[in-house]
């Protein structure tokens, strides 16, 4: 061991015994295990809250499967409303998940250790989410396997040139790596969850899904190099797959849509709005489960910086979009122009602002020190940044829809209430998935805080 090493509060101590490290290792199991087997009563009030919204959301479901799409408020010339607002927000938070594990283990960042298996649950999570909403979009919901990119009985070939088939290879290519990034890196920590659980089925269903891992030194040689692998995979697989759901607007002709800077303005927008989320879900988490010795304020703070670095970013993107429409304007295309003047200033102006407070002027307050190491505080800022994020799809979607190139086409879109109790049930859906994998698995790698004071 070095002369300092690393404890649980990220500051440097002295030099410890073995002695100190043992017995650091059986505490940490032994309050992470506790944590899945016993958690706060909060735990159970924020299930139940969660499994309401999904009744709000399954409930306004069948209500729009029963009497027809026309129970939403999706009209012409808004084709795409609410439900592929929420799924490019939900895709967003899932490309974010797996991108931020891998790129801070690439970069050898231990603060990682704390947030990256809520990261990548909330990746898995989120995709399971977002995979709902072109059926919901569907209306008949029974034919949803016209979606699937195949030749069918009626000698119906689908069109390999639109983004929108792109988007079922990219999705469900990441959703596979994610699954197994996240899951190699649970394996070690089901094999403790083996050694310490009393129930024989728990034993059995552990020990089935840990490979029958023993840690020798053979098998993290492996573990190791396959991690590494996995990590190197799906950095670029995220940027990759983000940019193509980008392409679902920027290869159309509609004039908000088509401009080149749309690949990178979503994969920022992507861990902006994945990194608020990891702390909406952690600050709670670190309290409902009795965490507070091994994620400390230090922690969050780095993750805070991380959030104003991507939050610099995503306002830069906002700049330069408004900038070029600008600048085109007076080249004389007065289509780009009038949209974005119809976004500052039009029917909609209302989310467009809501987005700049959110996404633009809410981040800056980072960079006064004592407020990224206020929990409280960051929890509140994460909200809104993940309203704002919500916003930004909202704008992009419906106002350039809304107001298109023929005014005789003009229109205004209203959501139902409908679409409003199935978006609060998709965040239903995904808390519940969420909470359930809390009390399942461990929420934090016990193995890799354990190398902290090897």
């Amino acid at each position: 061991m070095s002369s300092h090493s690393t404890n649980v509060l990220g500051s440097n101590v002295p030099e410890r015994d073995e002695l100190y490290a043992y017995n650091y290792k059986a505490k940490l199991e032994e309050d992470v295990f506790a944590a899945v087997s016993k958690p706060t009563p909060l735990f159970y009030i924020a299930l139940l809250t969660a499994l309401g919204c999904v009744g709000i959301g399954a409930t306004s479901w069948a209500i729009q499967i029963i009497n027809g799409l026309g129970k939403a408020g999706i009209m012409n010339p808004v084709g795409w409303g609410v439900y592929i607002t929420d799924f490019v927000f939900w895709v967003g938070i899932a490309h974010s998940g797996t991108l931020i594990s891998a790129i801070l283990f690439l970069f050898r960042a231990k603060f990682r250790n704390r947030f990256n298996r809520t990261a990548e649950a909330m990746t898995v999570f989120a995709v399971l989410t977002a995979g709902l909403f072109p059926l919901i979009h569907l209306g008949r919901v029974w034919f949803f396997y016209w979606l699937f990119p195949y030749p069918n009985q009626r000698h119906l070939w689908v069109n390999f040139k639109s983004p929108l088939v792109w988007d079922v290879f990219a999705v469900s290519t990441y959703l596979t790596v994610s699954v197994v990034f996240w899951y190699i890196g649970l394996v070690p920590d089901l094999a403790i969850a083996r050694r310490i659980k009393e129930s024989k089925i728990a034993k059995t269903l552990y020990g089935i899904f840990s490979l029958g891992w023993t840690g020798t030194f053979k098998e993290w040689q492996h573990y190791n190099q396959l991690y590494k692998f996995l990590a190197a995979l799906a950095t670029p697989l995220v940027l990759s797959v983000h940019s193509v759901v980008s392409w679902d607007f920027a290869m159309g002709v509609v004039y908000g849509w088509h401009t080149t800077i749309f690949a990178p303005y979503f994969v920022a927008g992507a861990i902006f709005s994945g990194c608020a989320m990891v702390i909406t879900l952690m600050v709670p988490m670190r309290k409902m489960f009795r965490l507070e010795r091994y994620i400390a304020i230090d922690d969050f703070e780095k993750l805070a910086k991380l959030l104003m670095l991507t939050g610099l970013i995503v306002s830069y993107a906002y700049i330069v979009e408004l900038a070029l429409a600008l600048y085109v304007g007076k080249e004389g295309n007065v289509f780009e122009y009038e949209q974005f003047m119809y976004r500052l200033t039009g029917d909609y102006a209302w989310a467009y602002w809501t987005m700049i407070l959110c996404n633009v002027i809410s981040p800056l307050t980072l960079f006064v020190r004592k407020l990224r190491r206020n929990l409280i505080y960051l929890f509140v800022l994460s909200i809104p940044i993940n309203i704002g994020m919500w916003f930004e799809r909202f704008n992009i979607i419906v106002i350039s829809l809304a107001r298109d190139f023929d005014p005789y086409a003009f229109g205004y879109y209203t959501p139902t209430w409908i679409e409003w109790g199935i978006t609060l049930g998709s965040f239903g859906w995904f808390f519940t998935f969420f909470l359930l994998f809390s009390k399942t698995i461990p929420v934090l790698p016990v193995t890799e805080l354990k190398e902290e004071v090897d």
